[in-house]
């Protein structure tokens, strides 16, 4: 498959019975038990996604995917123990793709994995007779390099983000409902509404900031967001 997963947690016991399941489907693997060391790995090695617990040592989670991301852009995945829905929304705000609580069903774990792998790595396929930038007002999105320019500034997106805003600045003034947001960024059936649409929108305004006093991003009440034409 020549995919490689890190997997990074304090419990040994955990990483051994991840890697069994993982390696099982032909994924390779490097483990880590604390955050540097997963840190230097990411720098070492070619890894295509992190699974990250957040409570580990030297390190942690929450430390590790902001040092992640202002370089990298890979899907990350947070498998935790912490099961509150506060700790859940601020794992996505800060970067996760996706929020596993322990315990967890290793091969839910695992059609996790090949999800994001599918929705993240799919959009190189789809670029080859796109434009390689989309430009609006003064940004620019690569989306080569998966990263969003504004007045020359780089701002660091998590893939989520890059495909949301990759959606709305193809088509500015065009209204999304939260439904063709999901099923156009997550590539799944929207079922129920949750905020983590939401949460990922509101990231974006903080990042993008205002044009004119006037966000980029617009909430048409109602219906659902367009990119400011």
């Amino acid at each position: 498959m020549g995919i490689s997963i890190l997997v990074a947690d304090d419990e040994q016991g955990i990483i051994d019975f991840v890697t069994l399941y993982l390696e099982k489907d032909g994924y390779t693997v490097h483990t880590a038990t604390d955050g540097e060391k997963a840190w230097e790995l990411i720098q070492q090695e070619t890894v295509d996604l992190a699974i990250l617990d957040i409570m580990m040592p030297k390190l942690n989670g929450y430390q590790l995917i902001k040092k992640i991301r202002a370089e990298k852009n890979m899907p990350i995945i947070f498998l935790t123990a912490k099961d509150a829905s506060a700790d859940k929304v601020l794992g996505l705000d800060i970067g996760a793709d996706d929020y596993i609580t322990k315990p967890f069903d290793p091969l839910e774990l695992v059609a996790r994995v090949s999800a994001q792998l599918r929705r993240f790595y799919s959009l190189g396929t789809k670029e080859i007779s796109e434009p390689k930038k989309i430009v609006l007002h003064d940004l620019v999105l690569d989306l080569d390099q998966c990263l969003l320019f504004k007045q020359d500034d780089s701002i660091s997106l998590t893939s989520i983000e890059f495909k949301i805003l990759r959606l709305l600045m193809s088509s500015p003034g065009r209204v999304f409902t939260k439904k063709q947001i999901y099923e156009a960024v997550w590539q799944d059936s929207y079922i129920v509404d949750d905020n983590n649409i939401m949460v990922y929108i509101s990231r974006l305004r903080e990042k993008l900031g205002m044009r004119e006093e006037e966000s980029y991003i617009q909430t048409i009440r109602g219906l659902g967001y367009k990119m400011l034409p």
